[in-house]
């Protein structure tokens, strides 16, 4: 992926970062693997805020991208790159020998005209989706399933990729993008590479009307409410002190532990990610 500047016409050019998009081959993506995104504002089924700082937005379609990757044996054919406004990552457009198309993350490396395949007897190669026993030490993946035939749950998002440490039995080590160093049941399935379009995380968006777009509204500071809003609110004059951050609910926000001590996946870190 590669990034572009702007001559500052505007103040809303003169810091904005964008990507060219050179990568995508898509016009336009399939309707039939998309269906419509419903704004909810960021409310439950009673109507009732339960995610702040949510609402608007431009129209979306949600791809359905294929985390199950579920022909096996099957070889596919990229037929094309495309953009999803829903995640960070690329997708890839495939078709499969017997017709039919599904929409998969697009991992780095991965080209239009290439050929791939699920299952135990793919090779571990770019693209390909292989059960984790299978993949040599050393290699990158993501995609990587927490549970057997559940479809991926790990590495997702655009950069994105676990390493493969090491291997006893039907046990498989990763150290995971946060540096946590985890183990998964060989079962697992993982897609060797990691996923593309690793710049994303350099992108500025130059102005605020384009936080807009992706459905973000304002976000105003607690201390700067009064106290019946906010319980870090009010106080004369500019103060940030007098109370501990906390949530506009009183809940403390910095330094405590939000992970269950007895939380039943604590058996397979081996290290953790502080």
């Amino acid at each position: 992926m590669a990034l572009k500047t702007f001559k500052p016409r505007s103040q809303g050019m003169r810091f904005r970062v964008a990507p060219t998009f050179e990568e995508i081959t898509e016009e336009k993506p399939v309707k039939s693997l998309t269906i419509a995104k419903r704004k909810t504002g960021g409310r439950n089924n009673q109507g009732r805020i339960t995610v702040r700082h949510r609402g608007g937005g431009a129209k979306q379609r949600i791809r359905i991208v294929d985390f199950k990757r579920r022909k096996t044996g099957v070889e596919a054919l990229v037929k094309d790159i495309a953009y999803d406004p829903t995640r960070s990552a690329y997708l890839a457009l495939v078709e499969y020998a017997d017709g039919d198309k599904s929409y998969i993350l697009a991992p780095e490396g991965l080209k239009v005209g290439m050929k791939i395949m699920n299952g135990p007897d793919a090779e571990a190669t770019v693209g390909n989706c292989v059960p984790l026993s299978k993949i040599p030490l050393g290699l990158m993946v993501h995609s990587i399933e927490l549970v057997p035939g559940e479809g991926a749950k790990i590495a997702r998002s655009a950069g994105n990729g676990c390493q493969v440490m090491a291997r006893d039995g039907n046990r498989v080590t990763l150290k995971m993008p946060s540096g946590e160093v985890r183990i998964f049941d060989g079962r697992c399935t993982a897609c060797v590479g990691a996923v593309g379009n690793k710049d994303w995380g350099n992108i500025k968006l130059g102005k605020a009307g384009r936080k807009r777009y992706l459905g973000i509204r304002p976000t105003v500071r607690g201390v700067a409410m009064n106290p019946v809003d906010h319980p870090m609110g009010g106080g004369e004059g500019r103060t940030s002190g007098g109370s501990h951050p906390r949530s506009p609910w009183g809940k403390l926000a910095k330094g405590g532990k939000t992970r269950p001590k007895r939380k039943a996946s604590n058996r397979v870190i081996v290290k953790r990610r502080k």
